[in-house]
């Protein structure tokens, strides 16, 4: 199996998946010339992906859709209120009705041989989920956009093999930045956004000798930076009382604007 991260982060989020045979997006939340400039790098064309599974309806993660939709006609899956939103923006343009596929929480889509799982997260969207993707004995984990974590959570991700796990913030940064008060309270809230601090809690409940990347992810612009996200998510991991250390596991940060290195587990 093979991952890259297209985009991620508060202005854009696409993430590839795939195996030797089947590949999918996850988002589709910038242009469609940089989706394809991306999966150029991983010799894949357009024309090559077989599914786009959204997330969440929020712009960051479907702003490229429209075009991707009637240029590429690719089948789009995503829950109802997810595939309700998309409809409703207003500015994606017409989507063909025939290629929404409705998926449901806690359920597996098969798409040739990668099986595609989606899970409940706590967000400010409709219906939103995240996403495992499987093929035979692999899987990858992609997880953002979520207001916390708990069993459920963790239980749906662990053994995965590569994941991206949001670290969106600093509780610090963003406290004293400039956001109004609702922003601020919404992002830290329980349908907000993962702290770095949280991140690397959740990363260090998922680490087991196999993990062999693990991606900190949607990262915010202006509450947020590479290093601090690095640098506290490996903190919280080697002040835990798990029996793993940071410097034992390949992490690093999804970009913001380019396409991370093609991940083969």
């Amino acid at each position: 199996m093979r991952l890259m991260t297209i985009a991620s982060g508060s202005s854009g989020n696409c993430i590839y998946v795939g195996s030797e045979n089947t590949h999918i997006l996850i988002d589709s939340g910038i242009s469609r010339k940089k989706i394809a400039d991306g999966l150029a790098l991983a010799g894949l064309k357009m024309s090559d992906i077989s599914a786009v599974f959204v997330t969440h309806e929020h712009a960051d993660h479907i702003k490229g859709l429209g075009v991707v939709s009637r240029k590429d006609e690719i089948p789009i899956y995503s829950t109802a209120g997810t595939i309700q939103g998309i409809r409703e923006c207003g500015n994606l343009g017409a989507i063909d009705n025939d290629l929404f596929h409705e998926i449901k929480a806690d359920s597996v889509v098969s798409i040739d041989d990668l099986d595609i799982h989606a899970f409940r997260v706590s967000h400010d969207a409709r219906e939103p989920v995240a996403y495992t993707v499987s093929c035979r004995n692999k899987k990858i984990g992609v997880a953002t956009d979520l207001g916390y974590y708990d069993d459920y959570i963790v239980d749906n991700i662990r053994g995965s093999q590569a994941m991206v796990i949001e670290a969106n913030h600093d509780v610090n940064l963003l406290q004293v930045g400039s956001y109004p008060y609702y922003l601020k309270q919404r992002i830290l809230g329980n349908k907000g956004h993962l702290s770095n601090e949280t991140s690397g809690r959740l990363i260090d409940s998922l680490l087991e000798n196999d993990v062999k990347k693990i991606f900190l992810g949607h990262l915010s612009k202006e509450n947020n930076y590479d290093k601090l996200a690095f640098e506290t998510v490996r903190l919280e991991i080697d002040m835990s009382v798990s029996e793993y250390h940071a410097k034992d596991f390949d992490i690093s940060v999804a970009e913001r604007e380019r396409p991370s290195e093609v991940v083969e587990i």
